[in-house]
C-alpha cells in the first residue's frame, strides 16, 4: 500500500513538472521562454525617496532570480518588465477627538508593463499600490525605511504573480 501511494505520487510529480509549464514554485512560464529583463524602475512621484527605485528593481530580479529558471538580460528579453513609481503618498488614516491624526499610511503606486515577446496575450499594463501604516506619533524619517521594506515585499509579490504566476 506504501509503496502503491508513493509511486502514484511519483508519478503525479513527474507529469506536473514534465508538462513544462507550471513549477512548484506557483510560475506558469512556457517552456519556449528562457530570458527576462527588467529595466529599472523609473522614480516619477512627486515625493521624493532617493533610495526606492533601486531598492524595488533589485528586490524584483532577485524575486525572478529566485523562483524562475529564466536567464536575466539587459535588453529583448522574451519577458520584458518595466515601471515607473508614479506616487508617494503619506494620509492621516485614524484621527483623534482632537481632530489629530493617530495614525498614518504610507502608499507607494507603481505603473507597470509586462511584455512576453512569444506569447503577446500575455502582455498588460497595470497599476500597482501597497501601503503600511505607522504610529503618527513617529516621523516619517524614523519610520520610513522599515515601511518601504514592507511596502516593497507585497509590490513585488503582486507584479511577479500578475507577471509569471498568472494569478
Amino acid at each position: 500500500m506504501i509503496r502503491l501511494r508513493w509511486w502514484m505520487l511519483t508519478v503525479t510529480a513527474l507529469l506536473a513538472v514534465s508538462c513544462g509549464i507550471y513549477s512548484f514554485t506557483g510560475t506558469s512560464i512556457q517552456p519556449d521562454v528562457q530570458t527576462v529583463a527588467i529595466h529599472y524602475f523609473e522614480y516619477k512621484a512627486l515625493r521624493v525617496n532617493p533610495s526606492l527605485s533601486n531598492a524595488l528593481t533589485e528586490a524584483m530580479r532577485d524575486k525572478f532570480q529566485r523562483l524562475t529558471r529564466l536567464e536575466q538580460v539587459e535588453e529583448d528579453g522574451d519577458l520584458e518588465l518595466s515601471a515607473d513609481i508614479t506616487g508617494y503618498d503619506v494620509k492621516p488614516m485614524a484621527v483623534t477627538a482632537g481632530e489629530v491624526a493617530a495614525q498614518n499610511r504610507l502608499t507607494v503606486t507603481v505603473k507597470a508593463t509586462f511584455v512576453n515577446r512569444k506569447h503577446s496575450e500575455d502582455d498588460w499594463d497595470k497599476s500597482f499600490s501597497a501601503y503600511a501604516d505607522y504610529d503618527s506619533q513617529n516621523s516619517l524619517d524614523a519610520v520610513e525605511a522599515t515601511l518601504c521594506e514592507e511596502i516593497i515585499e507585497k509590490l513585488v509579490e503582486d507584479i511577479f504573480n500578475a507577471a509569471v504566476a498568472n494569478w
